[in-house]
């Protein structure tokens, strides 16, 4: 059984076009969400279907007339994506400006894709204070106009019901991420899909096959080498493949298309909207979230503890400023926490993984010494 739901996750983890045309043969329009967050709940209550767009492993050509070589390849594969027509029939793209590649997506997009409508998030870098909450809460409502232009109507008991709908599988994606820490069996490649899937389902379909899943899960299978995982984006079929070759076990992982995004819930409140602004202000441990105090650092090397890891990965998507920042920060605090750390490059062009493996096999003969 357990294969049975893990193949439905990795159908709708490689076959997101497959998705797409499904919802809109049943009526329904998707709204494409760019990363990193997106007020998913507002789209969702207000008619859409959000669907993640975060680009996919491929050569990139007609992207490279908007683009230099050296912006992040998975900013430059969504839009090559949107000029080969891969997102056609989308009603809009809602693209947050969380790094300045990201801003550069939008402008870019209204061009070269003139037939999605770019719908832009802005949000704050000061989100905590009042006046940082009351700057996201007016960036929703300018996003609540945008989407009553393609038809979509905002209610405030819907948005509270969404919020209900997404703070329960926030809870479930967290309950799943402590689950498989003790689930060795389980590889890199099926986590990959359980938390890949996500984007490409509604929330409801996706919190009922992952409690499922967690109802079928059977007893703990052979220990393995566990790790941490960090950076932007693991999804690469070849770096998953090498962590299971090498029986790398991934206990807990701070990735930002992955369990980045469900630590924080909506608390509630009288209105939804302000409820969905404090969210954001309360998300925290992010390299694209501001915060000069890097709690991040350490949330990694005490995760590693917690959950027993013998050392963290940190997968570092090329050309991604945020998380080249924060490298050096959480390399001197595994070095003084003797937490083993190994360092690997990935991009969304790559098609050798001879470094990455090379790298990752001297980490294992270190780790098991």
């Amino acid at each position: 059984m357990v294969q049975d739901l893990m193949k439905k996750f990795h159908e709708a983890a490689v076959s997101p076009r497959a998705q797409m045309d499904k919802y809109m043969a049943e009526g329904k329009k998707i709204v494409l969400t760019a990363p990193v967050y997106t007020p998913e709940e507002l789209i969702h209550s207000m008619g859409f279907v959000p669907m993640g767009a975060w680009g996919a492993d491929m050569e990139l050509n007609r992207s490279k007339e908007y683009f230099p070589a050296f912006l992040c390849s998975i900013v430059q594969s969504i839009l090559e994506l949107g000029i080969k027509g891969a997102y056609k029939g989308a009603s809009a793209i809602v693209i947050p400006s969380l790094c300045d590649t990201l801003k550069t997506l939008g402008e870019n997009w209204k061009y070269a894709v003139d037939d999605i409508k770019f719908i832009p998030m802005t949000y704050p870098q000061n989100r905590k204070p009042d006046y940082g909450i009351a700057f996201t809460k007016a960036g929703y409502e300018r996003v609540i106009r945008d989407l009553e232009a393609l038809g979509g109507k905002y209610d405030p008991a819907a948005l509270a019901e969404s919020i209900r709908v997404y703070n329960k599988h926030n809870a479930v994606m967290r309950r799943v991420d402590e689950v498989l820490a003790v689930h060795p069996e389980i590889t890199a490649a099926e986590r990959s899909d359980i938390f890949k899937s996500a984007y490409f389902m509604t929330k409801e379909e996706h919190t009922a096959l992952v409690e499922e899943f967690l109802a079928e899960l059977g007893e703990a299978g052979e220990e393995k080498i566990g790790i941490v995982v960090s950076g932007i984006l693991t999804d690469a079929p070849q770096l998953n493949q090498i962590f299971d070759e090498f029986g790398m076990h991934i206990v807990a992982d701070d990735v930002a298309a992955q369990s980045r995004q469900y630590r924080t819930d909506s608390p509630e409140m009288d209105d939804p909207l302000e409820a969905l602004a404090v969210k954001f202000a309360n998300m925290d441990n992010c390299s694209v979230l501001y915060n000069v105090k890097k709690p991040r650092v350490q949330w990694i090397v005490d995760t590693a503890k917690a959950r027993g890891a013998k050392g963290v990965v940190v997968v570092m998507t090329k050309f991604c400023d945020p998380e080249e920042f924060d490298y050096v920060m959480i390399k001197k605090a595994c070095e003084k926490a003797d937490l083993p750390l190994a360092l690997v490059e990935v991009d969304r062009q790559m098609v050798h993984f001879e470094q990455v493996r090379t790298n990752l096999e001297t980490f294992r003969d270190m780790l098991t010494m």
